[in-house]
């Protein structure tokens, strides 16, 4: 490889792999396990612990316990090689089967909890009279039907092969038309289609 091919596709590299790390905590991950995510995905061969402290200047403990996360989530795979002691790690390349599992681990940690409280709060507030008490009641009855649609979307995505996701997209767009145009009133019943 020659001198500038190199050296721009590290420089690509290290801008890549710094970016995914500043947006991890958007999908529910830390920095760090971000960019071990983000290095090991453009990687194409396997990597141990050790290179991998030694590409991210981090501790043994903060890549061993980000890689073992990872492994937790799906995004990354240990891999052990014949005669060797070291392990290795490599990531999930499938773009789709990843975003899958971002999904499925998001909604296992956000949703099903927020959808646990709001069964919790229906439940204990039931029989309740009073003007505060129908207030709170119609607020979480409206939450927990927009969370159960919101989980409905998540299962079908966690779950969806790339064709069906290529038509969940289809409808998730118009619902953002809608969004964009004010006409919230229409959401609920293209919402519903979207989890048919």
């Amino acid at each position: 490889m020659a001198e500038d091919t190199k050296t721009a596709l590290i420089e690509a590299k290290d801008v890549f792999v710094t970016q995914w790390g500043a947006i991890g905590s958007a999908w529910g991950i830390n920095r760090t396990m971000a960019q071990i995510h983000a290095l090991l995905m453009v990687t194409p061969k396997p990597l141990t612990t050790d290179e991998v402290m030694e590409e991210l200047k981090i501790s043994r403990g903060n890549a061993h316990s980000n890689l073992r996360e990872l492994v937790g989530w799906g995004l990354v795979r240990s891999v052990i090689r014949k005669g060797e002691r070291k392990e290795y790690f490599e990531s999930e390349k499938d773009v789709w089967k990843m975003f899958c599992i971002i999904v499925r681990e998001r909604k296992r940690r956000e949703i099903d909890p927020a959808l646990e409280v709001l069964v919790k709060c229906r439940q204990a507030t039931k029989g309740l009279k009073g003007e505060e008490a129908e207030v709170f009641q119609k607020q979480i009855a409206a939450l927990s039907d927009f969370v159960s649609v919101a989980n409905k979307v998540m299962e079908k995505v966690a779950n969806g092969s790339e064709s069906q996701l290529s038509d969940f997209v289809s409808v998730a767009n118009k619902v953002m038309e809608k969004v964009a145009n004010g006409s919230e009133s229409q959401l609920m019943p293209l919402a519903l289609r979207m989890i048919k």
